[in-house]
């Protein structure tokens, strides 16, 4: 009787398992979206620290992966978690990834060819560009691995990863002062379906991920993806 009752409990975790890789965000399904949610709650970005009624893209991955928790969100969006506008993770490439990499790792290399996207961040001239605000920043390059769509053919994971879609587009610099190499980032599910708070949906919305890549990968600008495993 035992072990019967210890192989259900198995069998209940494992299904359990597989369900969680598959609902993972599923709570904020249908949630508004709204360009730049979350702020300090104070100038020069007044929205709050923390919200569940409206994401855009990066704070739906960052309270999906803070499950919630205002402290564990603020872990993610802030560097060593001090609170200010300009010490947030405000760019993946050379904040988000750096100060998160005890929670995310790049792991494109697995699932294809990689290439890699030179990128400099002036966050100096984007501050001042964008709000008017005098900083000391200095200009910061990186390298980021990335699948060109032309190798980003049938990934498959059986895990949830996230994903960033990569581009190349010069015209960044005069609009927002400063090059940019990440335009957008979201869910990667083991069923294929792309999970991500969606601009054109207006919404959190489920894509298949095949159809939604052949579609990024037909503007010029668009170059390919990385992929980061959830450590």
């Amino acid at each position: 009787m035992k072990k019967i009752n210890l192989l259900f409990c198995l069998i209940v975790l494992c299904n359990c398992t597989v369900a969680n890789r598959h609902n993972i965000g599923a709570e904020y399904l249908g949630t508004k979206y709204v360009l730049n949610p979350l702020g300090e709650g104070n100038a020069p970005d007044t929205d709050p620290l923390f919200r569940t009624d409206a994401f855009d893209c990066a704070t739906f991955v960052e309270t999906v992966l803070a499950d919630g928790d205002l402290n564990k969100l603020n872990k993610i969006r802030y560097k060593d978690e001090k609170i200010d506008f300009l010490n947030r993770n405000h760019f993946i490439e050379t904040d988000w990834l750096k100060n998160n990499n005890n929670i995310v790792q790049n792991i494109s290399s697995e699932y294809g060819k990689t290439a890699l996207r030179k990128a400099t961040i002036d966050k100096k001239s984007w501050a001042k560009k964008m709000y008017d605000i005098n900083t000391d920043f200095k200009p910061e390059t990186i390298y980021l691995e990335y699948i060109p769509y032309s190798d980003a053919t049938n990934i498959k994971t059986d895990k949830p990863l996230i994903v960033l879609f990569i581009v190349d587009n010069p015209s960044f610099h005069d609009k927002i002062g400063t090059d940019l190499a990440v335009i957008h980032m979201g869910f990667l599910l083991p069923n294929n379906i792309l999970r991500h708070a969606s601009r054109i949906k207006g919404r959190v919305v489920d894509e298949d991920f095949d159809k939604y890549i052949n579609a990024r990968k037909k503007k010029k600008t668009n170059v390919g993806i990385a992929l980061l495993e959830i450590k």
